[in-house]
């Protein structure tokens, strides 16, 4: 019988998150989900749908600002499901708002959110690959906006753009030891996100609830909007057999929206 492989994945409670989980789970790999506490229900739903395809699954109660409680997640995944070979760094949040009106507290927020996080994902996974002695993946979110920078995005951009520097950054130290860390970059996708972004933009430009998000998928070449499992499907080569000689990479998955 071979060996189980593992995965963890930040915010995996909803959204892009639970997506990448099944995916990775169909993949064959056991999922620990760590999500903040008040997460666990709908994490719960995400958890039976793992075991439906037959996998095992557990929640691991965690704010991923938090060193420790990254830390400790990666512990109790390995611990209780067996081994460690995947670290998937999705937890995010967006911010809306004029770069003249960001605020200090906003600012810390989304920086200790969005890229605090990622260090804290990419120490603790590298320290558990180093113990189990395992060449495992570091996978992180980004973003279109991680690549060009979105006005009224002022703070979320710098935020991915962040992300991508660490992924360089992580790649070369790394390397050494096998482990790859690479970076998923979406455009527009179908979540509660967006819908709060559309919101806050229509707050700001007068545009009806709905129009700016129409009008961004109109501007996407494929001509729909990105659901999660269009993002999970780059998350699931980056894991597996396929992406062992890609690391450092941002790979975009945005159905057409930037070019490089």
């Amino acid at each position: 019988m071979s060996e189980n492989k593992v995965a963890l994945v930040t915010g995996a409670g909803q959204g892009i998150g639970r997506g990448i989980a099944l995916k990775l789970a169909s993949d064959g790999f056991d999922i620990a989900i760590a999500d903040l506490p008040a997460q666990e229900s709908k994490a719960t739903d995400v958890i039976a749908e793992i075991e439906a395809l037959g996998r095992r699954a557990i929640f691991v109660g965690a704010d991923v600002s938090k060193k420790d409680d990254v830390v400790e997640a990666v512990g109790r995944a390995a611990a209780e499901l067996g081994s460690f070979d995947v670290m998937v760094n999705n937890a995010g949040i967006a911010q809306v708002k004029p770069i003249e009106e960001v605020t200090e507290e906003e600012l810390d927020t989304i920086f200790r959110i969005n890229v605090n996080s990622v260090v804290w994902g990419i120490q603790a996974a590298a320290a558990k690959f180093t113990e189990l002695g395992k060449k495992g993946r570091i996978i992180s979110a980004a973003s279109i906006a991680s690549v060009k920078g979105f006005p009224i995005l002022g703070a979320y951009s710098a935020s991915k753009f962040a992300v991508r520097g660490l992924t360089h950054v992580a790649s070369q130290e790394l390397a050494p030891k096998g482990i790859t860390v690479n970076a998923y970059a979406p455009g527009i996708v179908g979540t509660g996100m967006w819908d709060e972004i559309d919101k806050r933009l229509s707050e700001i430009n007068g545009k009806p609830i709905g129009e700016n998000l129409k009008e961004n998928v109109e501007s996407i070449s494929l001509g729909r909007i990105e659901t999660p499992e269009d993002v999970a499907g780059v998350v699931s080569f980056f894991a597996g057999p396929n992406a062992e000689y890609v690391t450092g990479q941002t790979l975009l998955v945005d159905g057409g929206m930037l070019y490089s």
